[in-house]
């Protein structure tokens, strides 16, 4: 597995009244690219894939969220990464597929709190309210690509790009001292 490098600690890294975000603490993930018979896949990961985009599906702390046609991003416990891909190394011959270690690349921030829909309007031109709770999405953020998870009405989980992080905090942190302000 790739190592997680991040500038960020985990844990709250701004909160106001409309919003608090926080670093999630480091995860293995992974890129699946498959076509065909999907089965064998869900019977190595004890939990059929999803079937729409945007939909997920979850297994002993593992969540899968298809992105694509052929897409799937899962997000596991670090030491589950490497069962994951001996499972789907196994399955390889029969259903040739891509599986790649992206934990490193990527950190996942926290967004939650009574403004948490709204903030993430400020920098995404997705309709926030079309992704319920429970379901995911590939989406872009003042121009960078992201993938939103919606955990509940009023919280949400994004994935970012290392690289991209620092600047995406620092709107997210922006909107959430204006949208504090405005209710005051």
């Amino acid at each position: 597995m790739n190592a997680p490098v991040s500038s960020f600690t985990s844990g709250a890294l701004v909160e106001t009244s409309a919003a608090r975000i926080s670093k999630a603490p480091a995860i293995g993930r992974l890129s699946l690219r498959a076509r065909g018979d999907l089965a064998p896949f869900g019977a190595a990961l004890g939990v059929g894939l999803p079937l729409s985009i945007g939909q997920r599906a979850s297994v002993d702390g593992t969540e899968i969220l298809r992105l694509g046609p052929d897409e799937w991003t899962l997000t596991t416990p670090v030491p589950r990464a490497a069962q994951i891909e001996a499972a789907f190394a196994e399955i390889y011959e029969a259903h040739p597929h891509s599986l790649v270690d992206i934990s490193g690349r990527e950190v996942t921030f926290e967004i939650e709190g009574a403004q948490a829909a709204e903030l993430l309007t400020l920098g995404c031109p997705r309709d926030i309210e079309t992704i319920l709770p429970g379901q995911g999405r590939r989406t872009v953020f003042d121009g960078v690509t992201v993938v939103l998870w919606r955990d509940a009405e009023d919280r949400f989980r994004m994935d970012v790009w290392q690289s991209f992080a620092p600047h995406v905090l620092a709107l997210l942190d922006t909107g959430c001292r204006e949208l504090a302000a405005q209710s005051h």
